[in-house]
């Protein structure tokens, strides 16, 4: 009980990033706890407990997600050209709440892949194993939610809202 107190609201905090809705990370983090208890031998303290245990709760997330069948766009490899991964400025009038607001309206393709990327810090390899996906369907998506965000964006810079 005593590591469930000290990580259950910041493993929240994390659930919350990719599922929908309140119950929905509420469920995915319990369930992420109990397959972190059940396997807790597996824990090699080769990082800290918390990132173990997030990844747990990433995993389970995506997991949830994959039950509900969502569908990754298609996307023709030969066509799309490396898009640029480093280009994330935003003027200064828009707060970090406003692009979190705009992140989580983004669609899941999209949405997940920019939080794993941007928020988690997972590269396009390790999120082509997350995701079931190919690198470049990854590189893809981060480009095209990346231009959705701005085009977002955009419309709060000049105050025509969404």
């Amino acid at each position: 009980m005593a590591l469930y107190r000290q990580y259950c609201d910041g493993m929240f905090v994390i659930a919350q990033r990719y599922m929908k809705d309140v119950a929905a990370a509420e469920d995915a983090m319990q369930e992420a706890f109990i397959k972190a208890f059940s396997k807790l031998e597996q824990y090699k303290g080769d990082v800290t407990f918390g990132a173990w245990l997030k990844r747990i709760v990433i995993n389970t997330c995506l997991d949830a997600i994959k039950a509900r069948k969502m569908e990754l766009h298609s996307i023709n490899e030969e066509v799309m050209g490396m898009p640029d991964e480093e280009d994330w400025s935003v003027g200064d009038e828009v707060s970090a709440s406003e692009i979190n607001d705009a992140i989580e309206k983004l669609a899941d393709p999209y949405r997940i892949v920019i939080q794993l990327y941007l928020m988690e810090g997972y590269d396009h390899s390790e999120i082509s194993q997350i995701l079931g996906i190919s690198e470049s369907a990854s590189r893809t998506n981060l480009y095209r939610g990346k231009n959705k965000l701005k085009e977002t964006l955009k419309h709060l810079r000049y105050g025509t809202g969404y």
